[in-house]
């Protein structure tokens, strides 16, 4: 296939990789200094270093010649790029079909990623959303991974998840598009929470605790969309939040870790250098929380240490405060 990478960071730039073994790939930054580099380099030295690109993959910023004879388009910019993005691709009569491989819900709309393909691009459009555990680094390095692709065409999802699954990179077919969203946006705020106890030195036990009720309120608030239970069982739900709140590529965890050294977030989010979802996750979860009359605790606090700038030994020592809820099934 002939397929459009749109998003030169570091997860656009690892799918490449490896996309390209088998498809043709065409990767869009909207930087010209960004495309001299790479095609200097050829490496995205600011945003993947390490990894050459193979030499069949053609970088551009001319979206206008670089959706031609392209059968499909990949989206791996950061949500609040998204809007921009696709208002680019309607004003070229883009019809083509979609696969977002962003996670996160937009800061000015609280929307999910197809939310904005239906407002911008299309009601009618051909998309899919690709989500599950995955550091670039390691998709980029050929390592193993697994991953779900989620569409309301059944079919759409099936094909697209054979053309772009390999030995090493294994892709399951799904139709819950919400539950794979809210899953994907909300495990960020959780590794968030996860950092800061890291950073705290709370222990193993802690995390696990943590990852667990966070799960939990994760699939509270999803089903409550829409989203099916099952979702937050499989790869796109727990298994990308474990990844997110363990692993030591984490940006998200990284800034709780920060947090808790007493770093003030702009300079954690300079330090870091690259786009952390979960921190504007954080506010828009926290508003779908109380419109719902969803108990989410874990993002609770962690909404209250970004925005309300409470102390995080206070905001913790809160939550540990909380009254002990039942597991009982009913």
């Amino acid at each position: 296939m002939n397929i459009l990478v749109l998003g030169a960071g570091a997860w656009g730039t690892a799918l490449s990789i490896h996309l390209a073994a088998r498809h043709q790939i065409t990767l869009w930054t909207r930087s010209q200094t960004h495309l001299d580099e790479m095609s200097l380099r050829h490496m995205n030295q600011r945003y993947l270093p390490g990894y050459d690109l193979p030499e069949s993959i053609r970088v551009t910023t001319q979206l206008d010649s670089a959706i031609k004879q392209i059968e499909l388009i990949l989206i791996t910019v950061p949500v609040s790029g998204l809007r921009d993005v696709l208002k680019q691709l309607t004003a070229l009569n883009c019809v083509l079909p979609l696969i977002l491989a962003c996670k996160g819900l937009e800061a000015i709309s609280a929307k999910l990623p197809h939310q904005i393909v239906s407002d911008v691009y299309s009601p009618t459009a051909l998309y899919g959303v690709l989500s599950g555990p995955s550091f670039a680094q390691e998709i980029a390095q050929g390592l193993p991974a697994a991953l779900t692709l989620a569409s309301h065409d059944q079919h759409f999802a099936t094909m697209i998840a054979g053309k772009i699954h390999t030995t090493y990179l294994r892709i399951y077919a799904s139709s819950d598009v919400i539950g794979v969203e809210i899953a994907g946006a909300l495990k960020n705020v959780i590794a968030i929470a996860a950092g800061i106890a890291d950073g705290m030195a709370f222990g193993n036990n802690a995390r696990a605790a943590l990852i667990t009720r966070g799960l939990a309120e994760i699939t509270r608030l999803g089903v409550a969309l829409g989203g099916c239970q099952e979702t937050f069982m499989g790869l796109a739900g727990v298994g990308d939040l474990i990844l997110t709140c363990t692993g030591d590529l984490s940006r998200n965890r990284r800034v709780g870790i920060l947090l808790s050294s007493g770093l003030h977030l702009p300079e954690i989010l300079s330090q870091i250098g690259h786009v952390t979802e979960g921190v504007y996750t954080a506010s828009e979860a926290h508003t779908f929380a109380g419109r719902h009359g969803i108990d989410m605790p874990v993002t609770e606090t962690v909404y209250r240490i970004l925005y309300e700038k409470t102390p995080v030994q206070d905001a913790i020592q809160a939550m540990l405060q909380r009254e002990p809820k039942s597991e009982i099934c009913q």
